[in-house]
Order: structure tokens, then C-alpha cells, then sequence
């Protein structure tokens, strides 16, 4: 998203040395192979991982090679990135994002990266790690459990991200043999819900984790941050854990005036600026149209969702007003997969709604 797009460019260009490091899901044509191959312990298996890199507008950005990743994306198995299907996971998730996690810890050590004009070598040991919803919520406990009492990353800090606090990362509480932490970290991770999944009863919470063993928790907006701590509800059964290590703030998400450029932007068929603005939209408007196979029409209003199709996200009450919105000469593109009932209804709307 543009927390990790946009935010990374713009800690550059305040003169930051700035590295993102990402599961490599895809043979992203711009990055190459460093080369570099690290171990790691992951579950009951010693794994190896290889990096692979490119250089944006000031960031190493970096990219984790494992079968774990690259063999579960859609070109190869036409599966999604958490899951075969929406809402099913894989069941190797947790071991896929801690080996994602240690391998982040390495990163920094063992990387000899000198694309910039302004810094070269490895980035050494005087970091702060930024880590970013669940996935990577185990980060600040290997920091801590691996490295730090081993004198390793001393004065290295973790910031803790919540995104989506409905994604927590709620597994058995079996579960935590397999993260191969010390008995310490298990008050961190308890978590008692009222749910029978994963199963019943005592499990593991990964954010639930990371907000307790993390420096600081960030999120991404100023009022998310009140949400957040308003109650179980929007808290998602985490405010109380988050009222004791409160928010400091919520980063905005900013719009990326490079990436989104309109006068330069490569997904726009007519490209615009403040001067071309009027006649370009308009002509971009009905291109659109003919793609999805609407009317083309450049005065009939169009109305875009584009998202996660969940509660969350207000699907719902878009299923339930387009009728109503259809008695007007409106059209609707709503762009977007999730939980099976929506796409269920929206594809019974398209049918009965077809132009």
C-alpha cells in the first residue's frame, strides 16, 4: 500500500537511509540477485533464503526469495498471497512470515548495498525496524530473544504499525512451539477470545504480540488512532492491550506525487495536466466505459469501489444502495474480491443490472 510505496521515498528525501524488505512473490523484472544467502531456523527446519534487490527514489528495496513466497503467488498456482482461496488461509502462514522476519534482521548485517551517492555498505546495526501488521508482529521478540541478548542490534528500535487491527494473527495456542521463542514471550502472545476459530478457547495473537514487545505503535491516521482504543468493537478485542501501550500517532497516508503523476502516470491512456484536466478525464471516462463494457457516455455519472469486499470497508451498505442508486442514470464499477456472500450479490446486481 502507500504506507510502504510512499512513506519510504518521502523518509528519503529527509535525508534517511531507507530499506523496505518484502516477501518476494513475483520474478519482479527490476531487482536482481545479490547473491547473498542467509540461514535461518524456522520451525523444526533450518531454511535459506536469498535476497534479491533494486533501487527506487532513494530506497533499497528488497525482496526475500523463498519457495514459500514465490511458489504460492497467482501466476503459479493461481492462488493469493495469505491463502488458496479469500478467508482460507495457507497453513504454513506462520511459518512462511517468521522466516520473513528473521530474515529482515539479517538484512541490514549482511547486505553490501551501494547504490546511493550518499551512503554505501551494509547498513549495519543502528537501525529502526518498522514492522507492519501481524506478518511481521514476531520481529520485535526474535530482536530481542536472538540478537539483542547476544549484543547484537543494542540500540537497534522496532515501531509496530497496525494497518487493519482485524487482522491479528489468531492461532492455537499450540502454535507457539512452533515460533522457537523462549517461554518468556507466552504472556505476550495469550489471548482468550470468544470464537471457535482457529479453535476454541486459549490461543496465540501475533499483533497482540508485537504491540507489547515493540518500542513504539504507530498507526495510519490521527483518528484511527481514537478508534482504535474506543472499545473491544474497534479496538477488535485489542483496545485494553493498546490502552496500556498507547498509540503515539497515526502516520497520514499521502498522496505519491510521483507514482501518481497524471501527466506522467503509464496507466492513464490520456494523460493530463492542470491546463488539460477537463477534456483528458472526460475522454479517460469513456475509454473506461468501453473496457468494462458500459454505455459510453461521458455525461452519465460513473460511481468506483475499489477494495476488500467486507463490512469493514462499507461493502455492505454499497450492496444494499446500489438499486436504489440504479433508479438514477448513474453507472457503477465496483473493483474488488473478499467474503463469498458480496461476491455472491454483486454478481447477482451485475446480472440483473447489466448496463
Amino acid at each position: 500500500g502507500d504506507v510502504v510505496g510512499g512513506l519510504p521515498p518521502a523518509l528519503a528525501a529527509m535525508g534517511h537511509r531507507v530499506m523496505t524488505i518484502a516477501p518476494r512473490y513475483d520474478q519482479y523484472k527490476d531487482t536482481w540477485d545479490t547473491n547473498v544467502l542467509v540461514e535461518v531456523i524456522v520451525g523444526d527446519r533450518t531454511e535459506t533464503v536469498r535476497f534479491f534487490h533494486c533501487y527506487k527514489r532513494g530506497v533499497d528495496r528488497v525482496f526475500v526469495d523463498h519457495p514459500m513466497f514465490l511458489e504460492k503467488v497467482w501466476g503459479k498456482t493461481g492462488s493469493k498471497l495469505y491463502g488458496p482461496t479469500t478467508g482460507t488461509d495457507f497453513r504454513d502462514n506462520q511459518l512462511r512470515f517468521c522466516l520473513l522476519c528473521l530474515a529482515a534482521l539479517e538484512a541490514p548485517r549482511v547486505l553490501n548495498l551501494n547504490n546511493s551517492e550518499y551512503f554505501s555498505g551494509p547498513y549495519g546495526e543502528n537501525v529502526v525496524f518498522v514492522a507492519n501488521d501481524w506478518h511481521t508482529a514476531v520481529l520485535p521478540c526474535y530482536l530481542k530473544s536472538m540478537y539483542k541478548q547476544n549484543g547484537i542490534y543494542e540500540n537497534a528500535k522496532v515501531a509496530f504499525c497496525i494497518h487493519n487491527i482485524a487482522y491479528q494473527g489468531r492461532f492455537p495456542r499450540a502454535d507457539f512451539e512452533l515460533l522457537n521463542l523462549p517461554e518468556s514471550f507466552v504472556p505476550s502472545f495469550d489471548f482468550v477470545d470468544g470464537h471457535v476459530k482457529p479453535v476454541v478457547g486459549r490461543k496465540i495473537n501475533w499483533m497482540k504480540a508485537g504491540i507489547s514487545e515493540c518500542d513504539v505503535v504507530l498507526t495510519v491516521s490521527p483518528h484511527y488512532v481514537k478508534e482504535l482504543t474506543s472499545g473491544p468493537e474497534k479496538g477488535v478485542e485489542l483496545d485494553g492491550v493498546l490502552r496500556a501501550k498507547p498509540l503515539e500517532t497515526g502516520i497520514v497516508n499521502g498522496m505519491d506525487v510521483v507514482d501518481w503523476n497524471p501527466a506522467t502516470d503509464k496507466y492513464i491512456s490520456v494523460k493530463y495536466n492542470a491546463t488539460t484536466v477537463a477534456e483528458a478525464r472526460a475522454l479517460n471516462k469513456e475509454i473506461l466505459q468501453a473496457e468494462v463494457g458500459l454505455p459510453v457516455d461521458s455525461s452519465i455519472p460513473v460511481i468506483v469501489f475499489i477494495g476488500r469486499l467486507e463490512e469493514q470497508k462499507g461493502s455492505d451498505i454499497l450492496i444494499a444502495a446500489i438499486p436504489e442508486f440504479l433508479e438514477e442514470n448513474v453507472q457503477i464499477i465496483v473493483l474488488g474480491t473478499g467474503k463469498k456472500k458480496m461476491e455472491e450479490e454483486l454478481m447477482l446486481l451485475e446480472a440483473k443490472y447489466p448496463q
